[in-house]
């Protein structure tokens, strides 16, 4: 694998963790891309290690054996060059919208005002313009979520790192959120590296979808999927997008 060409990689990746009752393998063996401008969603048993390979990807976890590259450059820690969104946008309850969009920018040493024009422009991106001055609590959760996109985006990465950033909506949010989601992307064209447990989520948002083992985690399929862009709900009746699925459910069965 020329991982020189991918916005990221891994290679060989293993971790193993210490706890009191002895030692877990989370990983073993991990080989992976995600090209450049790329979505790539991983779908997974509960306890398989995907948020741990997520977190290999953002820097917050050393590999036990075997190593991670964004752009080529080796992972030793967190890179600015990668944006997280976890399940939980974990806002500040006493900062507005628009100061939690621009916290990445005290934190990264950004110029101040450029960064404010940013996550102004950010919030027009997401559709919350008109609530940068509201609190955390004025919002639904689905739009705390979109204020999280918006600050994963403020310091402009190369790779955006996204843990089932909806697990925790209803249905219809979740629904609209990731065709917001796939706008976004189609707008910005970063690369993404998606975990979520939902096999027609997989489906509509990536062009590829990986499959990971129980644990230790193990990538065990690779699935291109072709479909037109951009795409809408009614594709999930397409029998293109009913296969894609039914293949990938056989993992899970």
């Amino acid at each position: 694998m020329n991982s020189e060409r991918h916005a990221f990689s891994a290679e060989r990746l293993s971790v193993r963790y210490a706890t009191r009752t002895g030692s877990i393998d989370a990983l073993a063996g991990i080989d992976l891309h995600v090209g450049e401008g790329e979505f790539v969603a991983l779908l997974g048993p509960s306890g398989c290690g995907k948020s741990t390979l997520l977190k290999v990807a953002a820097g917050l976890v050393t590999p036990t054996a075997g190593e991670a590259r964004i752009g080529g450059a080796r992972l030793s820690k967190p890179s600015r060059e990668a944006g997280v969104a976890f399940q939980k946008p974990n806002l500040l309850p006493w900062r507005t919208v628009l100061d939690n969009v621009m916290l990445p920018a005290r934190t990264l040493g950004l110029p101040k005002e450029a960064a404010r024009a940013r996550a102004q422009a950010l919030l027009e991106l997401v559709d919350l313009a008109a609530f940068a001055r509201n609190y955390p609590a004025e919002l639904s959760g689905g739009m705390q979520q979109r204020v999280g996109i918006a600050r994963m985006l403020l310091h402009d990465p190369h790779l955006l790192l996204m843990d089932e950033p909806f697990a925790a909506l209803d249905a219809m949010t979740r629904e609209a959120l990731t065709l917001e989601l796939q706008r976004i992307w189609l707008t910005q064209r970063k690369s993404v590296l998606f975990i979520t447990h939902s096999i027609a989520e997989a489906v509509f948002l990536a062009d590829r979808v990986l499959v990971m083992s129980a644990r230790p985690g193990r990538i065990v399929d690779d699935v291109r999927i072709d479909l037109p862009r951009p795409r809408a709900a009614s594709i999930m009746s397409d029998p293109a997008f009913v296969a894609a699925c039914a293949h990938l459910r056989r993992h899970f069965q």
